[in-house]
């Protein structure tokens, strides 16, 4: 069904980021320097990578974001294109400059980022909200880019879609994303970040009976928790040996919405959100080793 005229039709909105990687042994001390054995420029953020994941495995995907008017921004922008990403609904701001990224990866698949945002594009808001969503079957959202993707979220739920959201970054019980979104999957970071000293069991039901709806955890290795009003399940993560774990969980968030889309049950989206996480990490290079479906679907067959 790869990209087909049947496959679901998903908006991607938040964050995107030129991600200049750097494959090191093991993170430098402060005030050294030391050698990279692999490079790679390649696009990031979360909803940026999650639709580059969603692209592969056959979703029709768009990406809104947004980006400066600068050549950070052209980069990213052809890399979705080349991908088969509509990025009709990015916006530019003339005098801003696009996020970028330098990331290094050790030999045991961790990464180190500093990312810098310019302050500008942290207060911009999306064009023609309702065109961005009104053929959408699904919207995928990150909460790195609040003021761009809250009117998005509206709209999506006054047409009754569904909304995922990666709560990628600490927030509060508050948060209006957590309100609207029908689907939500935290990072063990964000996590801990939002609930302090909290068990990750206790965590994921109480903001489970905050928002009503779906909530998920995925924590690297560990098992991803989900509930959807009742006990707080457990799914084991696929053992694999990490080699990059950058964008690791934007790829889940991209296979689960449009596994969601396609139908699958609950456990069973998670599932393939799972395996095209775990073929992410045996590779480096960040988003541009996210696997297409005839991968996922093989390494699934192949687990049983």
């Amino acid at each position: 069904m790869a990209n087909s005229k049947d496959a679901p039709r998903i908006l991607c909105a938040g964050i995107i980021v030129l991600d200049e990687v750097f494959r090191v042994a093991q993170m430098p001390p402060v005030d050294t320097k030391t050698d990279a054995s692999d490079y790679a420029s390649v696009g990031g953020g979360c909803a940026s990578n999650a639709a580059i994941a969603a692209a592969r495995l056959g979703g029709r995907v768009s990406f809104a974001g947004p980006l400066g008017e600068d050549d950070a921004a052209a980069r990213v922008l052809a890399i979705l294109a080349r991908e088969g990403v509509d990025t009709a609904g990015c916006v530019k701001l003339a005098d801003g400059r696009t996020s970028v990224s330098s990331i290094l990866v050790d030999d045991s698949g961790a990464r180190t980022i500093a990312t810098y945002a310019d302050p500008k594009l942290l207060a911009l808001g999306p064009g023609d909200v309702s065109a961005l969503v009104a053929k959408a079957d699904g919207v995928l959202i990150d909460n790195r880019r609040p003021a761009f993707v809250g009117p998005i979220a509206d709209a999506a739920r006054k047409r009754g879609i569904p909304l995922v959201l990666d709560a990628d970054k600490a927030t509060t019980l508050d948060d209006p994303l957590l309100r609207a979104a029908t689907h939500v999957i935290l990072s063990g970071e964000s996590l801990r970040g939002t609930l302090p000293g909290e068990t990750a069991l206790n965590a994921v039901a109480r903001i489970q009976s905050h928002t009503g709806g779906f909530v998920a955890l995925t924590d690297g290795a560990n098992d991803v928790l989900w509930t959807n009003g009742g006990a707080v399940q457990a799914m084991p993560a696929f053992k694999v040996k990490a080699v990059d774990t950058l964008g690791a969980g934007d790829v889940f968030h991209g296979a689960f919405t449009l596994a969601l889309l396609e139908g699958r049950e609950i456990a069973a989206a998670l599932r393939f959100a799972a395996a095209a996480s775990a073929l992410k990490v045996m590779r480096f290079g960040g988003s541009s080793t996210a696997p297409t479906r005839a991968e996922v679907e093989a390494f699934l067959a192949k687990a049983g």
